[in-house]
């Protein structure tokens, strides 16, 4: 009876979550870690993902479940819809891939912290980084960086240009951004790529190119002068 009711627990709380759960939020229900063991191995209910992650089985594995099984690994014993950034947010290369966006490889497994954590999975990249409540959403129950944010954390990483352009171009066509809050987000990183000091414009039009958008005019005339004249001398 305390098993039956530990699994229908533990069955709600993994359909939250695409399915999956920690061996944390398992033992919140009751459930000792040897009746997992069991359950994850002889009577194979369930399926270990990752160190201290599993997943119900009988349904479909759900989309970018290894990235889901890090994001969990972050804070065990949160469950996905009460997490915020402090827990870690997708970002950098695993944002774009979460979106579709670009195609940059995303075998590494990226997260945004405010604070700095260490790890030893090769496969794990943290970054120490405050994002403000404009710079995440929710995607497929998933904390990740929003677009503009995604571009400015792939320049800062000093990832190619021509592809944070494609990122960049996918984000405005599928509408997820403006073409003013881009450059507005882009400003800061101009100088380093050799453009006039907070010329975001003049950067956005660069990696529009790089992208060969042929959306890029139309784009650019969606912001309005005030924008193009901001710039420092």
């Amino acid at each position: 009876m305390v098993l039956m009711t530990s699994m229908a627990a533990l069955a709600d709380l993994a359909e939250e979550q695409g399915g999956l759960f920690t061996r944390r939020q398992a033992e919140t229900t009751g459930m000792a870690w040897s009746t997992l063991s069991h359950l994850s191995s002889e009577a194979a209910i369930v399926e270990r993902v990752a160190h201290g992650v599993y997943r119900m089985r009988g349904a479909p594995a759900p989309e970018h479940l290894e990235l889901r099984a890090a994001w969990l690994q972050l804070s065990p014993g949160t469950p996905a819809w009460e997490r915020r950034p402090a827990d870690g947010v997708v970002s950098h290369r695993s944002a774009a891939a979460l979106y579709g966006f670009g195609h940059l490889p995303a075998d590494i497994h990226e997260f945004t912290l405010p604070r700095r954590r260490q790890s030893r999975r090769p496969d794990l990249r943290l970054h120490r980084g405050h994002l403000t409540e404009t710079e995440w959403t929710s995607l497929n129950g998933l904390l990740v960086t929003r677009p503009q944010r995604i571009v400015s954390d792939l320049l800062s990483a000093r990832e190619d240009p021509g592809a944070v352009g494609q990122v960049l171009a996918e984000a405005l066509r599928d509408g997820h951004s403006h073409p003013a809050a881009m450059a507005r987000s882009l400003s800061g990183y101009a100088a380093r790529l050799g453009l006039r000091r907070g010329d975001g414009v003049a950067l956005l039009r660069w990696l529009l190119e790089l992208a060969t958008a042929p959306e890029r005019n139309h784009w650019l005339s969606q912001i309005p002068d005030t924008e193009t004249s901001t710039a420092p001398p």
